[in-house]
């Protein structure tokens, strides 16, 4: 008997060939992990979506990005999760021929569309602390529609072959029962092999090797950052040693720019003291915006390193496990039925409720935007309500794309979300 197959993420579930019923603990297993999944993915990225769009200002360039990855990874967990599992469970695709179809290319769809606002976001973050004078030319909104625009086109285009060899089939199982199952049938075997290598390259190693390059050299623009703030800390700690050792020793050995309009050694001694006062007063506030910084660049770095893992941690297994059923559709089946290809599936799933976390809920202005927003939902609305961020507040995140280089990862750790 063959197996049955439905697409997510451009994998093929494949089910035991045998009606085997599986332990009552597996499926309620499977059933929680998935439900948790789909609850995280669901609810994390409607609210990026409602923020992102009650709060018209906090509409950046990035912002835009992050919006358009919130929507298809939305998608993603309504189309993918719910479509794997009961069929999976029931070891039957009770949906019908239409949503055969019309489940296996939107499936394709938002995975594409994920993966591709994942690169622009790179792409768009690299710019704007690697090239940061270059980017405000062009980085604007309307030229981050146009992007999106482009790659919502693009996936639509690119897995228009789904619909067109996902086709429904009933089969009997020993006992005589009737199944159906969603199936991928290629009219050549090297046509199956060369669209899930194409697959394996646009959706996963080009993409993950622009994420490598981009966010690899970002973190090495910071780095030079950190080593500048070490620097300049280093030479702040001189200057202070230097005024102190001038108020000790009343000698004149500073830069002397406090000298001149002192008239007497009297005076000259008092002015020196009260200007290394305020110099030491200072020093303490600078001291902290410094180590502030070098905090700031080393949680930017420690994140996208884990940006970078969890990409290729949450997606690797599926295309290995796409191609190798291309080549090898035999021992790809008995490798890989049952659990191994649930737990692959939900692998690549975690992406949608991690994403939200990692771009916008780790970022302190955004949780302060989803304060803001809901505020009116807990308390009574006055008059002049206004649901959001205050005008000032929206300013600073709706300018935080275009900071230099060193400025940029102060204002918002985790990009512009």
């Amino acid at each position: 008997m063959d197996t049955a197959n439905v697409t997510c993420g451009n994998a093929s579930t494949i089910l035991i060939p045998q009606r085997v019923r599986e332990k009552d603990d597996d499926h309620t297993l499977r059933i929680l992990l998935y439900s948790l999944i789909f609850f995280l993915s669901v609810f994390g990225n409607l609210l990026i979506i409602v923020v992102l769009t009650v709060n018209k200002r906090m509409r950046t360039v990035t912002n835009t990005f992050l919006l358009s990855l919130a929507v298809s990874d939305l998608m993603m967990a309504v189309f993918c999760m719910p479509f794997t599992l009961i069929p999976s469970i029931l070891k039957d695709f009770i949906f019908g021929a239409a949503m055969c179809k019309i489940v296996s290319y939107l499936m394709g769809v938002s995975v594409s569309i994920s993966t591709f606002s994942l690169v622009a976001i790179a792409i768009e973050r690299y710019s704007a602390i690697c090239n940061p004078l270059k980017s405000r030319v062009w980085q604007t909104r309307s030229h981050a529609y146009r992007v999106i625009a482009a790659t919502w086109v693009l996936a639509f285009t690119i897995m228009i072959p789904y619909p067109i060899i996902s086709h429904l089939e009933a089969f009997q199982w020993p006992d005589n029962t009737t199944a159906h199952q969603c199936r991928h049938k290629w009219p050549l075997a090297t046509a199956e092999q060369t669209w899930y290598v194409l697959l394996l390259l646009v959706l996963f190693a080009i993409p993950g090797v622009v994420m490598i390059v981009a966010y690899g050299l970002i973190s090495r623009e910071l780095y030079r950052g950190i080593q500048f703030e070490m620097g300049h800390k280093k030479d702040s700690t001189d200057v202070k040693n230097g005024l102190t050792s001038t108020v000790s020793s009343g000698s004149d050995d500073g830069d002397g720019c406090y000298v001149n309009v002192v008239q007497g050694p009297h005076s000259m001694e008092m002015s020196t003291m009260a200007t290394s006062g305020r110099a030491l007063k200072a020093e303490r506030p600078r001291s902290n915006t410094s180590e502030a910084k070098l905090e700031a660049k080393k949680r930017v770095i420690r994140m996208l390193v884990v940006i970078v893992v969890l990409f290729f941690l949450c997606w690797m297994p599926l295309y290995c496990a796409n191609t190798w059923r291309a080549f090898d559709d035999i021992s790809a089946k008995r490798a890989l039925s049952g659990a191994p290809i649930a737990f692959i599936h939900l692998l690549c799933y975690t992406s949608a409720c991690v994403n939200p976390i990692i771009y916008c809920f780790m970022n302190t202005r955004f949780r302060k935007a989803l304060l803001a927003t809901f505020s009116c939902c807990v308390a009574p609305c006055h008059r002049h309500c206004h649901c959001g961020l205050r005008d000032n507040e929206e300013d600073v995140m709706a300018t935080g794309a275009s900071m230099s280089k060193f400025s940029y990862t102060t204002v918002s750790t985790m990009g512009t979300c």
